[in-house]
C-alpha cells in the first residue's frame, strides 16, 4: 500500500481518437462499444499521462481520478523507479487500420536531441491481436534503401521496395526502437507500448489528402535526418507456434531500456510480484477476459484492455475469467 493512497490493480477510460484511417475491428473483434464519429475511430489510448490527454480511473476507491493526479500524489509508489519528469513513462494504445497508416519514423534519443524544437525520443512496440486477410506490417529498411533512392523515390508507387513487408499473423511482436521507418497496413488490429512522446516525422502519406481535401503535412528533412539506415535488422518477432501443457511467460523484448515485454500463456491461475522487476506491470488480456487481484481487490479485463498493478502492491495473480489456455502481455520497465 502506498503512504498517501490505497493502490490496487488500475483499471482506466479508454479514450477514443478519430483517425482518417480509422477502422471497425474494436468492436467486431473486442466488442468495444466505439463512440459514433463522423471520422472513424482509429485509436484507443488505454493509458496515457500527456499535458493533452490523461487517463481516468473507472474501478474501485480512486474511480475518477487521473493519471497525472495519481502520480503528482504518490508516483514512486505507482513506478517503483525514478521517471522523467514523474510522469508515467509508457503509453498504451490500441491501433485499428481500415487504411495504410502514413510512413512514418520517431527519433532516438541522440536525434531528438540534436533537432531540438521539443523533439522527444520515441521507441515502441506492436503486437498483432487480429486482422483481415491479405493485411500487412511495413517495418524496417530493405537492403536497397538508401537515403538518397528514398528522396528519389518518396512520391512513387516504388517506395514500397525500399521497406521490409511482412505479413499480419495474430501474436507477431513488432519492435521499433527510435529511427525505425514504419507503417502500419490496413486491416490491423493491434496492441502499441510506447514512450510517453509524441514527436513523428512523416516521410510519405502515400498521395493521399485528408479530410480537409488538403495534403498532410510531411517532415521529409527531419524523417531522413532521424532514419537509422545502418540498422536493416527484421523488428519482427514471430509467435511461438507451440503448446505447452503447463503456464510460462515468453520473453518478447528484453533489450530496450525503456521497456520490458513478455507474453504469459496461462494454463492455471498465475502468480507475479512487481517486486522481480522493481516497477509497475502492464497486463494486457488478449484472448480471454482476465481476473487481476491484489491488494484485496480484484480487477476485470476483457481481451484488449490492459490493467496496471502499481509497484506497491507487490504480489499479485491473474485468473481467466473464461478459458484456457489465457494469453497476457506483460509489459514492466
Amino acid at each position: 500500500m502506498s503512504d498517501t493512497l490505497p493502490l490496487y490493480p488500475l483499471k482506466f477510460a479508454p479514450l477514443y481518437c478519430a483517425r482518417m484511417w480509422g477502422g471497425t475491428m474494436m468492436t467486431e473483434f473486442l466488442h468495444r462499444d466505439v463512440p459514433v464519429s463522423e471520422t472513424p475511430i482509429g485509436e484507443a489510448w488505454e493509458i496515457v499521462d500527456r499535458p493533452e490527454a490523461a487517463s481516468s480511473v473507472v474501478n474501485g476507491a480512486l474511480t475518477g481520478w487521473t493519471l497525472r493526479r495519481l502520480m503528482e500524489t504518490c508516483g514512486p509508489a505507482i513506478t517503483g523507479k525514478p521517471v522523467p519528469d514523474n510522469r508515467f513513462p509508457l503509453i498504451v494504445k490500441l491501433i485499428d487500420a481500415a487504411q495504410r497508416l502514413s510512413l512514418q519514423v520517431h527519433p532516438d534519443a541522440a536525434t531528438a536531441t540534436a533537432l531540438g524544437n521539443g523533439a522527444e525520443a520515441k521507441a515502441e512496440m506492436w503486437y498483432l491481436l487480429a486482422h483481415r486477410p491479405g493485411a500487412r506490417i511495413f517495418a524496417g529498411l530493405s537492403r536497397r534503401a538508401t537515403r538518397q533512392r528514398m528522396r528519389e523515390l518518396l512520391n512513387t508507387t516504388e517506395l514500397e521496395q525500399l521497406l521490409q513487408s511482412h505479413d499480419s499473423h495474430v501474436r507477431d511482436t513488432y519492435f521499433l526502437p527510435g529511427g525505425t521507418l514504419h507503417a502500419i497496413g490496413g486491416g490491423n488490429l493491434l496492441l502499441e507500448v510506447q514512450q510517453n512522446s509524441d514527436t513523428t516525422f512523416r516521410i510519405s502519406d502515400w498521395n493521399r489528402v485528408g479530410p480537409d481535401g488538403k495534403p498532410r503535412q510531411l517532415h521529409i528533412e527531419q524523417g531522413l535526418q532521424a532514419i537509422q539506415f545502418v540498422n536493416r535488422s527484421s523488428p519482427r518477432i514471430a509467435a511461438a507456434s507451440d503448446e505447452p501443457a503447463h503456464s510460462r511467460r515468453l520473453p518478447l523484448i528484453t533489450h530496450c531500456p525503456y521497456f520490458r515485454v513478455d507474453e504469459l500463456r496461462l494454463q492455471a491461475v498465475w502468480h507475479d510480484d512487481t517486486a522481480g522487476t522493481g516497477s509497475f506491470h502492464l497486463l494486457t488480456a488478449i484472448n480471454e477476459p482476465l481476473r487481476i487481484s491484489s491488494c484485496g481487490v480484484e480487477t476485470t479485463a476483457g481481451p484488449g484492455e490492459t490493467i496496471l498493478v502499481p509497484f506497491v502492491c507487490g504480489k499479485y495473480e491473474i485468473k481467466s475469467a473464461g478459458a484456457y489456455p489465457a494469453l497476457v502481455v506483460r509489459v514492466t520497465l
